[in-house]
């Protein structure tokens, strides 16, 4: 079938009832509860885009023939790599980046593991084809996903294996002929409930050893499965207007806990079975690392854009982008900006294809990237803070506005330098819900872990990184300076 439409997402997240909770209750409806009514409808805005820009976010299917998501495409050229980057930023900026777990994260996963399913027959044949079949029949319907991929934090000192209750983690417990029975709870589904399917995958940075096997696990299914249930943390969406609450109202994505009790998944839905060192390696042998960090830096970009334009649109608003204070800080912005331009332009045309066959980005560029924007993504926060000051305090509600006794005075009060009071708390209440609210310090808190931890993240960097050269070029350097030892030091 082809790309789907806003309408069937939302049907379908109707029909399939997916076992949510929030706030002490089950949800009936996630497409109408207040938690979740207004994100829906901004992933809806996701799918109705592919049909408002067909040429931009649908492509043939190699398959079918039917018209499919651009973000499920394998690229073969570099040019391929650019027109999927394009759709994941033209959906970017429906939310300017806000929204971290867009489909088009999960697609990137997908599709590069479906593309070197042969990866997955290390350890049975059958993995191998479920991983290929799984990655079509994903992009045929148009499948919107979510994953879990961390244990819950129980020790972290020790290993699953060694805790006080091993059995708090997900696990498998049995192998049947027709599939498995896994139980226990992984962290931390973002779009938990408001998605079609759920993937369990290996975590990105935690590595497991042969203790481990029985939480070694790789598989996809329906998130209305017998069994499975979505714990979702408390909603920041407020119920509020877009007017207040711009960006929370919109695109408060949620996480959950996902609990698995005694779920059967079948063989056919399973990609990896107690093995950590397959687990251990999938992530960097399929290459879905540097699809998936593909996906991020691009929306990554857009997200930069996104906070420039609200910082400039301060600035001017209140007539203090002379000072020279105010355009180093703009400045700290437009550098973050350009710098992970280039990484993205360095990524694209310095990829080549993998053994695969899939043309693949430059990771050494995307991977500098994907660990230097959770460094600076605070900061960046913090200079849309310290530009809106006072500012950000001083925003009284649109029912102020529209109040008849008090309404003219705020109009006028807070007026800007071209803007009307009710035009400028327009924009610093967008400002304050990007910084300052739930959803503003959710976001900057979610940017800082993406990947995993940034000091974790940051060791497997520098313990990858090719060092020997930098060292041996000053080496050499030292050998050639024209200097006489002393005499007790040996030739």
């Amino acid at each position: 079938m082809p790309a789907k439409t806003g309408k069937e997402y939302l049907e379908r997240l109707k029909k399939a009832n997916n076992n949510v909770y929030i706030h002490g209750e089950r949800v009936d409806d996630v497409t109408e509860h207040p938690a979740f009514k207004g994100v829906t409808r901004s992933m809806a805005r996701l799918y109705d885009l592919q049909y408002e820009k067909p040429e931009k976010m649908l492509y043939t299917s190699p398959t079918t023939g039917d018209k499919v998501g651009m973000t499920y495409k394998i690229p073969e050229t570099i040019d391929d790599l650019i027109a999927r980057r394009e759709a994941i930023q033209e959906w970017a900026r429906t939310s300017g980046g806000m929204m971290g777990r867009a489909p088009d994260y999960m697609n990137a996963e997908v599709m590069a593991t479906g593309a070197a399913s042969d990866f997955f027959a290390e350890a049975d044949p059958m993995f191998a084809e479920n991983a290929r079949k799984y990655y079509e029949y994903a992009r045929e319907n148009d499948l919107s996903l979510t994953h879990t991929l961390i244990h819950p934090q129980v020790n972290r000192a020790k290993a699953q294996a060694e805790q006080k209750d091993a059995n708090v983690a997900l696990h498998l417990v049995e192998k049947r002929s027709d599939g498995i029975i896994v139980d226990g709870v992984r962290l931390l589904a973002t779009q938990g409930g408001i998605t079609d399917e759920l993937i369990v995958f290996p975590s990105t940075v935690n590595k497991s050893d042969t203790k481990d096997d029985p939480y070694s696990l790789a598989f996809a299914i329906p998130n209305n499965t017998e069994g499975l249930k979505f714990l979702s943390r408390e909603a920041f969406d407020y119920g509020k207007t877009t007017w207040d609450h711009p960006l929370s109202s919109r695109f408060e994505e949620g996480d959950a806990i996902v609990s698995f009790d005694n779920v059967f998944v079948p063989w056919d839905r399973v990609f990896v079975c107690g093995n950590a060192a397959i687990c251990n390696r999938t992530f960097k042998d399929t290459n879905a690392v540097v699809h998936m960090s593909h996906q991020v830096v691009s929306k990554n970009i857009v997200k930069t854009e996104f906070i420039l334009g609200v910082a400039l649109s301060i600035m001017d608003a209140i007539g203090i982008d002379q000072f020279q204070h105010v355009q180093d800080k703009g400045a700290e912005i437009m550098l973050a900006l350009e710098t992970m331009r280039s990484h993205m332009y360095r990524a694209e045309h310095n990829a080549k294809v993998d053994k695969w066959g899939v043309m693949t980005p430059d990771f050494e560029a995307l991977d500098a990237a994907r660990n230097w924007y959770p460094r600076i993504y605070p900061r960046l926060v913090e200079i849309v803070r310290i530009l809106g000051a006072s500012g950000l305090m001083g925003i009284p509600t649109q029912a102020d506005f529209e109040n008849e006794d008090i309404g003219h005075i705020l109009d006028r009060g807070l007026q800007g330098k071209n803007l009307n009071g009710y035009e400028r708390v327009q924009l610093f209440r967008l400002a304050w819900d990007m910084t300052l609210s739930a959803f503003g310090s959710r976001q900057m808190h979610y940017e800082y872990y993406f990947f995993g931890d940034p000091i974790r993240m940051g060791m497997t960097y520098f313990n990858g990184y090719e060092k020997d050269k930098y060292k041996d070029f000053i080496s050499e350097f030292l050998k050639k300076e024209p200097s006489s030892k002393p005499h007790f030091i040996k030739a």
